[in-house]
């Protein structure tokens, strides 16, 4: 009897056409129910069998009826009542939920709560007096909106923990918050929420020379993007050990050209590694600030730039370009120099900030040249869609990723659908495997790709044919 294998059957338990007898075979094979815990439309019965098996994958399905959420609401494993705070709605069911979890005997699940942005405001408020310090800490991190007792009793907690955590230069949710001036002073003096309180101080009330030599980098991190900061400190934190310091000192409006130049060379070249005098940890540590500066650059914002986009077309600094680019009131010559920029986030930039269409051949040399800092599926043509004439010349390109985007035509003709399921490379197969227009028998041949994401995408296919899954289940006994 041979087996089936396990990306195949997980594919088929994604399968949104798949009938209802074969859910049934699936869920009673060992070992393959994962994925069909997420499917909507599951029967009692199934429910029941899956439950039993699957219970924290079965609560995390949003597509679960009420009846079946109150019953997993009583799991004994907290991990499956997470679950559910997970995937609850706001609908009236999952108020009373969220009433009986909110005093859940274990602190996973209220934290969870505190951290959900569905939670009813009046039971997260509840959460700020906690017994559990982590519960109080997560919903400091994530609920940045709260009303201000809530965010007064978080920043005063007797917890240090709490307290970094609602007074932190981190958070998990946009907008951040700001604290209460009259706790400034006290939060400043705490080394817990000083690095978090800085941006928010007062220059004239406040000791500035004893932040600039604050020994948590932090700090000076943020004193140095502070907009009421002098300009000796300025020198002083522009010449700092650590590189996301002078970084900060870099995106200053008020920083000269001349030491502008210095400070881009220093974040932006090799890493240069400290005398014998700094011990070793420190070392690693300021090696470590060095290669973050690439993620903090890529992501820095630069408002001042933005607003005044002109005097920056030209900067030496791309990123200072990249800010110019986002500005939505570049005059039309001023944006096609940008869209024409050299360095592809400047172009990608000024096209998400443009009131007009891109043209194909900016939409394709956009995509072609994206090279994301992290790993992410998002690409340029997902916002700038190429028309079929395009898609189509792109099935014979040399880059298999370009490739991909061909599959992207759903009236794609089938010699090119069927050259790109015959693709050497995975990647492209993986993509043609999903397309909705493939011949059965392509379907049949990519379920015994060498490529387990191959089979699983082929599998997942609406377009399969009923039969060829039959059999397949039958040939292994299931």
């Amino acid at each position: 009897m041979p087996d089936v294998p396990y990306e195949l059957l997980a594919g088929l338990a994604e399968n949104p056409a798949l009938p209802a007898d074969l859910v049934d075979r699936l869920i009673a094979a060992p070992h393959h129910s994962y994925a069909l815990a997420r499917r909507p439309g599951l029967t009692e019965a199934q429910l029941a069998a899956l439950i039993a098996r699957r219970a924290y994958r079965v609560a995390l399905n949003r597509h679960l009826p009420p009846q079946a959420r109150h019953r997993l609401a009583a799991h004994p494993d907290p991990y499956v009542r997470v679950a559910l705070v997970v995937s609850a709605t706001d609908s009236d069911e999952d108020r009373e939920l969220f009433e009986r979890f909110a005093a859940d005997p274990a602190p996973e699940v209220r934290k969870e709560l505190a951290e959900s942005d569905r939670t009813p405001a009046d039971l997260r408020a509840r959460l700020a007096a906690d017994p559990d310090p982590e519960v109080r800490a997560a919903l400091a991190q994530w609920w940045t909106a709260a009303p201000e007792p809530v965010r007064r009793a978080l920043l005063t907690d007797p917890e240090g923990s709490v307290r970094a955590a609602a007074c932190a230069t981190y958070f998990r949710r946009l907008p951040h918050p700001v604290p209460p001036a009259d706790l400034v002073p006290a939060l400043l003096a705490d080394p817990l929420t000083r690095a978090g309180a800085v941006a928010h101080c007062d220059p004239a009330a406040t000791d500035l020379e004893r932040l600039a030599a604050d020994p948590d980098p932090d700090v000076r991190r943020v004193l140095a993007a502070h907009p009421g900061l002098p300009a000796h400190l300025r020198t002083r934190l522009a010449a700092d050990p650590r590189a996301l310091v002078r970084l900060a000192v870099l995106a200053r409006p008020d920083t000269p050209d001349a030491e502008r130049a210095v400070l881009h060379d220093s974040v932006t070249g090799p890493f240069e590694p400290p005398g014998e005098e700094v011990d070793e940890e420190t070392a690693i540590e300021l090696e470590i600030d060095h290669i973050g500066v690439g993620i903090e650059l890529w992501m820095l914002q630069l408002p001042w730039v933005t607003a005044d986009p002109l005097p920056h077309l030209d900067s030496p600094y791309p990123v200072f370009r990249r800010a110019a680019a986002a500005s939505p009131d570049l005059p039309a010559e001023a944006r096609a120099r940008l869209l024409a920029d050299p360095d592809n986030e400047v172009a990608l930039a000024a096209a998400r900030s443009s009131p007009d269409p891109i043209d194909p051949v900016t939409a394709e040399r956009l995509d072609r040249g994206h090279r994301p800092v992290k790993r992410m599926r998002w690409r340029p043509a997902d916002a700038f869609p190429l028309p079929v004439e395009t898609l189509r010349r792109l099935a014979t390109d040399p880059v298999p990723r370009m490739r991909q985007l061909a599959l992207r035509d759903q009236e794609l003709p089938a010699d090119l659908l069927e050259r790109l399921a015959a693709d050497p490379e995975e990647r492209v197969r993986r993509v043609a495997a999903a397309h909705p227009r493939l011949a059965p028998a392509t379907l049949r041949a990519l379920l015994d790709d060498p490529s387990p994401s191959v089979q699983r995408a082929a599998a997942a296919n609406p377009a399969l044919p009923a039969d060829e899954i039959r059999a397949r289940l039958d040939a292994a006994g299931l």
